[in-house]
């Protein structure tokens, strides 16, 4: 299934709707898509990424996950992942990672 991203941006926010397959073939179009989105809009708090309509991803889709938190953390925003299927949070937790990207920022301060 391909990938289509529905964007809202606010001053200070950014949605992205994900609907289909984040995988090998799909993930550079939403690393991109968000990458272009957060550089129009430097001064953005939340990155909020809605995963309502998202059928697969793969380790490429994790990949760009992990890439898109450190570009929001070097912007000095937060990432959301929002209405993550069981699936996902499937795959994040056998990665370890369900903590690392969904803690909020009091959270991960008090870790370090």
């Amino acid at each position: 299934m391909r990938l289509i991203l529905t964007t809202e941006t606010t001053t200070r926010s950014i949605r992205v709707t994900v609907s289909g397959d984040v995988d090998f073939g799909q993930a550079a179009y939403l690393i991109d898509t968000v990458s272009d989105l957060l550089s129009a809009h430097p001064d953005v708090q939340e990155l909020h990424l809605d995963f309502t309509k998202l059928t697969f991803l793969d380790s490429t889709g994790l990949s760009a996950l992990l890439q898109i938190h450190r570009q929001t953390t070097e912007l000095g925003a937060r990432m959301h992942l929002d209405n993550r299927p069981a699936h996902l949070d499937r795959i994040l937790e056998i990665t370890g990672l369900l903590d690392y990207l969904t803690a909020n920022r009091s959270e991960e301060t008090e870790v370090r």
